[in-house]
């Protein structure tokens, strides 16, 4: 059902009626000192709305849902096409054009999953393939499978061991995938966690309350929060406990009570969660920063009795939201049309309508048809589900200071392959969300290189995290040269969830030895390079050659967060060893390698501000 609009309510007057009621309002006050405040006010509406531009060529499958930005800069779409059953398994691509253009981007098929999926859990992973599991519906509702986008292939994964459905999901520091279940044991409690470098799955720790329906937010100490279904209970995964704790309760209901839907939640720019009820109420999570619960406190409503029974949002590079909503649901209408949309700033607290793609303020379908995801040039990618075609919104004002990236050096490591050291590689949000049916984050490096007006992405790879908000701490990723580059100079960014950091100027091709350091910031204050944690003398790894298992110990001069991986000689990695906090002091851990193949590997140990490995021989 289609709701009145409030007449002050309007942001832009692009429409006969708008114009109307315009010109009404002009007339009316155009004896008042009133007239000039109006035209001021309208003004700096007109000055903060986006705008919404069609990309030009249509996407030659209809929209099927999820967006995902690979780590060479192009995005898959989800698509109706492919299969028997209408459900699709095709992804198309979209590729920016020479200039870096995504409206004038080109289409091109990837190839077909193995089974058809529709709402289903999906995840970018650290080496840059992509992980899907699940399907409300489709063939692929108790499997997953794995998409290399070097080969264009796509691996099955063993079965979860119950049928997925529309689960949430989360990428963990160390490259896990946290792996909701809904039909499992307990129901909507059940948990998995995906391990992409053995292809394997092991039984993760249960959820308090029911997980189905709910949004995941992963939060700055790399804890997940949600609120539980159809409750105003919440709880947190605390990823060094391994396990799921009891938080605060919120103060209003997010759920309604018919399809016992919500909507997208998201980590703000100020270090608060955000979450968007299909109640049309909000409400903000203050993180306690450490495993003590946090403080909630109920936001402001959605305006116009909106709510979002599943919906996308995404983060802009501004800070606001981009938000789509549709009337809250009733008892006999669970998903209303038709879709409006709103950005939502935190800083004013406030919702302001703006209009919708193709003109007018609505699109006349329910709002879980629509999806976003953050794209690597600032703006937002949109979708329809039955649509080809797709939108870019183009936020106003500048990017956040806060979410730039910063690259404090790089280095080549052979012709094609280099690696970067900088921080807020991550960035300070997961960018978009959509709730337990998808998920689309972007918080993961990007590396734009530009050449007068010509723009390549690199591929990025083996990130040393998969945080956000990380603040002054090392980041690290490398990153593969896109086939036939030119040789020359290019400037060369890091972009999280579309912020791009201050450019630095870079000859490629041009040191011919490996290890050679390609830029080194002249201040590199904001990183302490040079104040090691752990020192050279101080590693130990016996016996090497190893057999079954390796020693490794080491001493910390201080408390860290540590990730000790096994990664082969070509970067990718073959085992976790650890990943959490440490306390400062001698510490000893025992690695196993009974299942590794005889060959050399590199053990890497990368700590709040460094990063180091060393050579570890396997012999069988």
């Amino acid at each position: 059902m289609k709701k009145n609009l409030p007449i002050l309510k309007l942001s832009v007057p692009t429409n006969y009626a708008d114009k109307r009621l315009l010109n009404f309002l002009r007339r009316t006050l155009q004896y008042s000192g009133l007239l000039m405040l109006f035209v001021i006010s309208m003004s700096s509406r007109l000055i903060a709305q986006g705008t919404w531009t069609a990309v030009t060529a249509p996407c030659p499958g209809l929209s099927g849902g999820v967006m995902l930005v690979l780590s060479d800069g192009t995005v898959i779409c989800k698509s109706y096409s492919g299969g028997t059953d209408g459900i699709g398994n095709t992804f198309y691509k979209l590729t920016p054009d020479i200039h870096g253009s995504y409206v004038n981007g080109t289409w091109s098929a990837i190839a077909p999953m193995i089974n058809t999926r529709l709402y289903f859990s999906s995840q970018v992973l650290k080496d840059g393939r992509v992980y899907v599991a699940g399907g409300e519906y489709g063939t692929g509702g108790s499997s997953a499978e794995t998409y290399n986008p070097l080969t264009n292939t796509w691996t099955a994964a063993p079965a979860p061991g119950a049928f997925v459905s529309d689960a949430n999901s989360e990428i963990l520091e160390d490259g896990r995938v946290l792996q909701a279940i809904v039909q499992g044991t307990p129901f909507l409690q059940q948990n998995k966690i995906y391990n992409p470098s053995s292809n394997t799955y092991i039984n993760g720790p249960s959820c308090i309350g029911y997980h189905n329906e709910s949004s995941w937010v992963k939060l700055p100490d790399n804890s997940i929060l949600f609120v539980d279904r159809n409750a105003v209970t919440s709880e947190r995964y605390i990823p060094a406990q391994n396990k799921w704790v009891a938080d605060a309760n919120v103060p209003v209901a997010l759920y309604d009570p018919y399809g016992l839907e919500t909507g997208a939640g998201l980590l703000l720019p100020d270090g608060r969660a955000f979450f968007i009820g299909s109640t049309g109420h909000t409400a903000y999570y203050t993180p306690s920063g450490n495993n003590t619960p946090g403080t909630w406190a109920a936001g402001p409503d959605i305006p116009n009795a909106q709510g979002t029974p599943d919906a996308p949002a995404a983060m802009m590079v501004n800070g606001k939201i981009l938000c789509a909503v549709s009337p809250v649901p009733t008892v006999s209408n669970h998903f209303p049309s038709p879709t409006s949309y709103y950005e939502f700033d935190y800083s004013s607290n406030s919702f302001t309508r703006i209009n919708a793609p193709g003109g007018g303020l609505t699109s006349n379908v329910p709002c879980y048809y629509a999806n976003m995801v953050d794209l690597p040039d600032g703006n937002v990618l949109y979708s329809l589900q039955n649509s080809n075609i797709f939108y870019v919104y183009t936020p106003s004002g500048a990017a956040l200071a806060a979410g730039k990236p910063k690259i404090v050096k790089g280095k080549k490591i052979n012709s094609t392959t280099y690696q970067l050291t900088g921080k807020g590689f991550n960035g300070i949000s997961e960018g978009a969300n959509y709730g337990d049916d998808w998920q689309m984050a972007t918080n993961y490096p990007i590396v734009r290189l530009t050449s007068g007006t010509n723009v390549y992405y690199a591929r990025t790879s083996n990130w040393n995290s998969t945080g956000v908000a990380r603040g002054n701490k090392s980041d690290t990723t490398t990153l593969t040269l896109p086939a036939a580059l030119p040789s020359g100079t290019y400037s060369v960014e890091v972009v999280a969830n579309g912020i791009a950091s201050n450019p630095v100027t870079v000859s490629l091709f041009n040191t011919p030895e490996a290890d050679a350091t390609i830029y080194a910031a002249t201040d590199e204050s904001a990183i302490n390079l040079s104040a090691t944690l752990v020192k050279d003398k101080q590693i130990k790894l016996y016996p090497n050659p190893a057999k079954d298992y390796s020693n490794l110990s080491f001493t910390l001069e201080k408390a860290a967060n540590v990730s000790l991986n096994i990664v082969d000689l070509n970067g990718k990695q073959v085992r976790s060893i650890f990943n959490g906090n440490m306390l400062q002091g001698d510490h000893s851990l025992q690695v196993n390698t009974s299942s590794l193949a005889s060959g050399i590997y590199l053990v890497k140990m990368v700590t709040d501000n460094q990063v180091k490995t060393f050579r570890l021989m396997v012999q069988q």
